[in-house]
């Protein structure tokens, strides 16, 4: 009988989980507003878009019998509510609503509904508005939405800044999409304010807290690690951004996964510490998942790195609370 070959040990592997990480109060909110919605009214329940980019929250959701439509055709007027985003959406899609009859509840996140009041606001005051963003962008395009057809001018890098045609002395102001790299976007508004010192700026800064938070946990841990993982959707701006984050701060390996099976194992076979932070929209199942892949191939040591604590809640739309059991 041959003798049972020793188990090859598992390499060690320091894995630092920044915190804070994954969902902020404006996703916690609209998957709430869902959830809330197909309690109270049953199934279907229709969501013009996805709710939150994060693929793992939508499969979740339409299990339960939420319809996402990509245009208001597809909802059938009557009593089954039609949800909109927490990006937002431009004017003109509540008025289509309400032409077609449609009972509507609107998810949006109350920091992006912050902007769109800000930008409301100057467009009153006579301001052409500048809107750093990104073009394509959900909440790009309902921020744009709010004020009529040339009233925004999008720029997305500083060679947009570089070729607008304003006048030094034009009446302008600027605001932010919210889900931005706070490093590129500073650079782009010290850009706007030297080329037009009289531009108004936001009361407040319109880079979400959760955004910032996550930012500045992520660059403090990718100066302590040999490897990045950021969890989250393709699509997910803010994802995308601690990434980008990341490697500014010199992490050589810092990728973008939507979850355990799509990460390159082959790339990680000689790393001996890992920093892990997840989008805003990527739920904590999505984290454990990945960790638990990792505990099956190195003996890890798991170390929370914690940069802020986050407070901030968002109440429900007044009709969902003020229905019976809200």
């Amino acid at each position: 009988m041959q003798p049972t070959p020793p188990l090859t040990p598992k390499p060690p592997l320091r894995i630092v989980l920044c915190a804070p990480r994954g969902f902020c109060a404006g996703v916690v909110r609209a998957i709430d507003v869902v959830e809330r919605a197909l309690q109270i009214h049953g199934a279907p329940v229709y969501v013009r878009h996805e709710i939150v980019h994060n693929k793992y929250v939508v499969d979740s959701l339409r299990a339960k019998g939420v319809v996402f439509i990509t245009d208001l055709a597809e909802a059938p007027p009557g009593p089954a509510p039609v949800i909109f985003s927490a990006h937002g959406v431009a004017k003109s899609v509540p008025e289509e609503a309400r032409a077609r009859n449609l009972f509507t509840i609107d998810a949006t996140c109350p920091l992006v509904t912050k902007v769109h009041r800000e930008a409301q606001a100057h467009h009153k005051r006579g301001r052409h508005v500048i809107l750093i963003g990104h073009a394509g962008h959900p909440e790009v395009i309902g921020t744009m939405g709010q004020l009529p057809r040339g009233a925004v001018t999008l720029v997305s890098a500083l060679a947009d800044i570089d070729a607008l045609s304003f006048r030094e002395a034009s009446a302008l102001a600027y605001v932010t999409q919210t889900t931005l790299s706070v490093e590129d976007t500073r650079e782009m508004v010290e850009a706007l304010k030297r080329r037009f010192p009289a531009i108004h700026a936001p009361a407040l800064e319109d880079i979400c807290y959760a955004t910032t938070n996550r930012q500045e946990a992520i660059a403090q841990a990718a100066r302590q690690v040999e490897a990045v993982l950021v969890v989250g959707a393709a699509n997910s701006s803010n994802s995308q951004r601690l990434r980008e984050v990341a490697e500014r701060e010199g992490c050589a390996l810092a990728q973008l996964v939507a979850s355990a099976a799509d990460i390159d194992w082959t790339r990680y076979g000689a790393i001996r510490s890992l920093a892990i932070t997840a989008g805003a929209s990527a739920p904590e199942i999505l984290v454990e998942a990945i960790i638990d892949a990792f505990a099956a191939r190195f003996d890890i040591a798991v170390e929370t790195l914690t940069t802020a604590d986050e407070t901030m809640f968002f109440p429900l739309p007044r009709a969902l609370r003020e229905a019976p059991g809200g």
